[in-house]
């Protein structure tokens, strides 16, 4: 019988610390994908503002209430805009952001092909 309290014991620890470190992992995950405003260029996990460890706790806090990283995220983009996020979603304000590197890619083409073609006519 102690035997079994044991194992029941020892099986619930193990649940309660694999289900701890999932919710610290996603913890981690969430604000590594934050940027600190205050920090330009670094995220709020590596950041050690106030401002960033104000994120930390209250991305803490909404996990603890029950939502989810997309839940977060809506919320975080609500308070601070889309710079917050490292990766915005495509959306109207954010459509520039997804077609500058496809446009570059297309003119840097172009010009390329360009000079290689006047090149070859002046040969």
């Amino acid at each position: 019988m102690n035997i079994l309290k044991f194992l029941v014991s020892v099986t619930f620890l193990i649940y309660c610390f694999s289900s701890d470190l999932k919710a610290k992992n996603l913890e981690i995950e969430i604000t590594k994908n934050l940027r600190c405003l205050i920090c330009q260029g670094q995220s709020v996990y590596d950041s050690d503002s106030e401002f960033a460890n104000s994120v930390k706790i209250l991305v803490e806090k909404k996990l603890n209430e029950g939502l989810d990283e997309k839940q977060i995220y809506a919320y975080l983009k609500n308070k601070y805009g889309d710079w917050i996020l490292y990766d915005p979603g495509f959306s109207k304000n954010t459509y520039f952001l997804w077609l500058l590197p496809i446009l570059m890619f297309v003119f840097g083409g172009a010009i390329i092909l360009k000079k290689v073609i006047f090149k070859k006519k002046k040969l």
